[in-house]
């Protein structure tokens, strides 16, 4: 009787344990103001999918057989990848990280591994880490770097085939096995890179079974063992759950769901924020898809989610060869050109408060509001100038122009307004910035 006394009072003890909220280490909160501090990230879907350059979701939406998907492996020779100088075009762009897929939901691993000959330095005749090679060039350029994960995997058996992927025997799905396949794949990815975040995929497979065993705590809490400081985020589409680090949303800005990924998805308070998108639609590289984004519309983008204190991570499908489309490169250099002028007024911003306004958006920074007109066509305007308007209860000790300096009039009255009056910004121009320097007493 007393052993089984003992043993309640131990089940006891072991569930408290396992329902103690998640407390972020000082290294996890430095290591998540670090990922605000830099508002634009871009993100890499590259894998044997590419070869076949119709997107990296080919093998399930063509109901492909496995077997011959599988084989593409033996021709992926990326001979024009260049770690360098894909780096440099990130860094160049004002990015502060990048992502990659280290794993997308085909199981091809794209670092050297022992849990599967199914990678590139053992399964291809690259034979080269492309992981790991970028890593260490992003790294090198002073860029962070994360990884995507993928939960759910469309060719392993153990992998209990879900809403996504080909037909599998269910007779051999063994996801407790698959678990420890997953964990000892983590582990050589951050013993051997030391990423400084995880970005996990894949939950989604799986939405009709609610009771599916994840394990995720248990997954989160392996990392943190590891390494606290790692973030983790998880694409799941939900709120965030015990042991994330950041937030994530999938096409759409915190709060919107236009791309139906959202819906019902509440936005946290307590985490960092980060919206993903596409430069052109697909994630992976689709050669028909060249309906890439302008400057226009990325700077547009990036500003608005940092209007919302979310980073924008932007999606670039590598080519087959290694290289990167050239019309993501144009993009690049265009996103440089503005950060380089533009970039203290989004990277280590926050949310000013102020909803999103017919002209364009607000960011925030201590004793700043930045104003950035989107479509000055909405502005009023006569003789020749327009006219700004914004509720800072009078709080304003200056304005100016942020890219020439010049100073701008304005008035306070007092019903808690603020009106600005400046030259009718160019309709040409992408984004006007008036910087409004705040009274601290």
């Amino acid at each position: 009787m007393k052993r089984f006394y003992l043993s309640l009072i131990a089940i006891f003890l072991g569930g408290c344990l396992l329902a103690q909220e998640y407390v972020p280490t000082p290294e996890n909160i430095r290591a998540r103001e670090e990922f605000s501090s830099h508002r634009l990230g871009i993100f890499l879907h590259w894998g044997i999918y590419s070869m076949y350059a119709q997107g990296e979701w080919y093998l399930s939406t063509n109901n492909l057989d496995r077997e011959a998907y599988s084989a593409a492996a033996g021709g992926f020779c990326p001979s024009r990848f260049d770690p360098e100088a894909w780096a440099k075009a990130f860094k160049e762009s004002g990015a502060g990280y990048v992502t990659m897929t280290s794993r997308h939901h085909d199981g091809f691993s794209m670092f050297r591994t022992a849990q599967s000959p199914f990678n590139i330095v053992d399964g291809t005749p690259f034979r080269r880490d492309a992981l790991g090679e970028l890593t260490a060039a992003v790294k090198a350029e002073g860029m962070d770097m994360h990884f995507y994960y993928s939960l759910l995997d469309w060719i392993r058996d153990d992998y209990p085939k879900g809403g996504s992927g080909v037909a599998k025997d269910a007779s051999l799905a063994d996801y407790d096995h698959y678990f420890e396949f997953e964990k000892a794949q983590i582990r050589e990815l951050m013993e051997q890179y030391h990423p400084s975040a995880f970005w996990f995929d894949g939950m989604w497979d799986h939405d009709g079974e609610p009771d599916f065993p994840w394990r995720m705590e248990e997954l989160y809490g392996f990392i943190h063992s590891i390494d606290d400081s790692c973030l983790i985020g998880n694409n799941h589409h939900r709120a965030v759950m015990t042991g994330e680090d950041f937030q994530m949303f999938e096409k759409d800005l915190p709060g919107e769901n236009t791309a139906g990924f959202s819906g019902g998805q509440q936005v946290s308070e307590t985490v960092p924020l980060e919206m993903c998108e596409t430069m052109n639609w697909a994630w992976g590289y689709r050669v028909e898809d060249q309906a890439y984004k302008s400057v226009r519309e990325l700077v547009h983008l990036l500003v608005r989610a940092a209007s919302k204190g979310s980073n924008l991570l932007i999606n670039i499908g590598p080519q087959a060869d290694g290289s990167l489309p050239a019309p993501a490169l144009d993009r690049l250099r265009g996103l440089g050109e503005w950060m380089k002028v533009y970039s203290l007024t989004v990277d280590g911003t926050a949310a000013s408060g102020i909803e999103e306004q017919v002209w364009g958006v607000t960011t925030a920074a201590p004793g700043r509001v930045y104003c950035h007109i989107l479509k000055p066509e909405t502005l009023p305007a006569a003789g020749g100038e327009a006219v700004l308007v914004l509720p800072l209860n009078g709080r304003v000790a200056s304005v100016r122009n942020f890219a020439t300096g010049a100073s701008l009039p304005w008035k306070a009255d007092p019903a808690g307004f603020v009106t600005v009056t400046l030259p009718a910004p160019s309709s040409d121009a992408i984004d006007t910035v008036v910087e409004i320097d705040l009274r601290t007493k």
